[in-house]
């Protein structure tokens, strides 16, 4: 069972040491956001540790004596996450501060201060008790989740926004403007917000029914917001299938195969794009964002209120889920034209369909398929297990593993381009700590992300044409091992759009 804070406490390790003491009482400060738990205290400067309502057992560190805007920052994805980040850097001080900091800074602070003898204790014993170790790459895995995070999901206190309180306190957004360079957040640039166009233009597509509410004249373009509806029903049918529920969330794993048919089954997903046609010339979007606003949630666990407010613009019925996409299209003239017709070709993108699995051991063996109502047949022309050569990769003291399978095949007839790939059904093996010493103990895993062959991510296909008597070659490789790998089960996934192309006119 994944091991979480409640569980964690039961072992009864005391982390004061490490710089997250127990206090009794609920104390905050006026930029201790809403729905914090506090679960530790740093003991100075009021730094306290917390989770936050709606965030999971994300890990955030608060610190009342940083200025605007930097009161509060994410430090770990979960708690299992943060135990090895104190594992890493032997105490809280370096998490707490390595959003200012940049690598080298880092890592001098961590060589001028290492753990005591009584941190030392605590570690390992957090180590013993949670066979957790020491995430590799601390700097990098604290800045990656902090430049992705979008902080204005985290809302304050009253007391945040009271100017006595808090004199750099920000002003609350009230009025609605969309940018070209911006997002539902915020914007970056000095350019102006643009003139909102009402549409009101709706239409069915895709199984869904449609709203674009808007467009925007914009210095740079034109921006363009579609609104998708989605039943309540729908979405609690597909909450309780997959048991996806904000307390049970975190909790589950998924296979590949699963979280492919998780995408297909989601009614607010539907990947598509969209041309705009500009007095009949098209043009492709340069950026994009989108949000999600689900009634079917509890208002803790709300994604944002940047969705809420969008509903609430646009008059959108809240009883209702709504996917709201919003894309910028560039001008395609030095100045701003004179719009004198306007319409966009919507497009679904292609999706993974997780089709039947197969084995294979050698040249010439087959697998039958159907696709399209038709019999497919797939030849194995070449078939070896390999050995990946990672002496021209940086050394960064992690063991790789190096062992898979490279198979070529044929497809007959064959599909078109693009339709199916070849996958292995094993995630692999990750990069693990190398022992320093024999018989010292090794990660089981680490937080690297392999993005050749294989990997967190699942493995990857290549795929290879070239001129064959008996057709088109193709080449997929099996995720990477430690040991060599005696047999790959094999699963197909077709790519496919089930929606054909739509065209709206927004000013005929």
């Amino acid at each position: 069972m994944k091991l979480t804070y409640l569980k964690f406490l039961k072992y009864g390790i005391d982390l004061a040491p490490l710089g997250l003491e127990q206090r009794a009482g609920d104390e905050t400060y006026f930029c201790t956001p809403k729905g914090a738990k506090v679960i530790g205290w740093a003991g100075v400067d009021g730094i306290h540790f917390c989770f936050i309502r709606g965030f999971g057992e994300m890990v955030f560190a608060v610190s009342p004596m940083n200025v605007v805007p930097d009161y509060v920052h994410p430090l770990a994805r979960n708690f299992p996450d943060f135990l090895s980040l104190l594992l890493a850097c032997g105490d809280s001080a370096a998490l707490e501060q390595a959003w200012q900091w940049n690598f080298e800074q880092f890592q001098a602070f961590l060589a001028d201060n290492p753990p005591t003898e009584e941190q030392k204790t605590v570690l390992a014993r957090i180590s013993r008790q949670t066979g957790l170790s020491p995430i590799e790459e601390p700097w990098q895995y604290l800045h990656e989740l902090q430049d992705t995070f979008a902080y204005s999901k985290i809302k304050y206190t009253e007391d945040f926004y009271d100017l006595d309180l808090n004199p750099d306190a920000p002003q609350q957004p009230s009025e609605w403007k969309v940018f070209y360079d911006g997002n539902f957040w915020g914007h970056s640039g000095r350019g102006k917000a643009g003139k909102e166009v009402a549409i009101r233009k709706e239409f069915d597509w895709a199984g869904r029914h449609w709203l674009i509410p808007s467009i925007y004249l914009c210095g740079k373009g034109l921006v363009v917001d579609f609104c998708m509806q989605v039943a309540p029903s729908d979405i609690r049918a597909f909450m309780e299938k997959w048991d996806l529920y904000p307390e049970t969330e975190s909790l589950r794993e998924f296979t590949q195969e699963q979280r492919m048919q998780i995408d297909l089954d989601s009614p607010m997903n539907l990947d598509f794009h969209a041309i705009l046609h500009l007095n009949g010339k098209a043009l492709n979007p340069d950026n994009g964002c989108g949000t999600a606003y689900n009634p079917c949630l509890p208002p803790e666990y709300s994604v944002g209120d940047e969705a809420r407010v969008a509903v609430e613009h646009y008059g959108l019925d809240p009883n209702f889920g709504w996917m709201i996409w919003r894309s910028a299209y560039p001008w395609a003239t030095k100045r701003k034209p004179e719009i004198r017709s306007l319409s966009l070709t919507i497009i679904q993108d292609p999706v993974s369909i997780p089709g039947p699995h197969f084995q294979v051991r050698c040249p010439g063996d087959t697998a039958v398929f159907y696709h399209g109502g038709a019999e497919h047949i797939l030849t194995v022309q070449e078939y070896e297990a390999q050995a990946m050569d990672w002496s021209h990769v940086p050394d960064t003291g992690l063991e790789r593993p190096s062992h898979y399978v490279a198979m070529s095949y044929t497809v007959t007839p064959e599909l078109p381009d693009g339709v199916l790939t070849i996958a292995d059904c094993n995630d692999g093996d990750r990069p693990r700590q190398a022992p320093s010493v024999p018989g010292q103990p090794v990660a089981a895993a680490c937080a690297m992300v392999m993005g050749i062959i294989g990997g967190a991510d699942g493995p990857v296909t290549i795929i290879l044409y070239g001129p064959d008597k008996q057709g088109k070659l193709h080449a997929a490789c099996s995720s990477l091992h430690f040991e060599p790998v005696e047999q790959v089960e094999w699963r197909m996934v077709f790519h496919e759009k089930q929606f054909e192309d739509t065209v709206i006119d927004l000013f005929p």
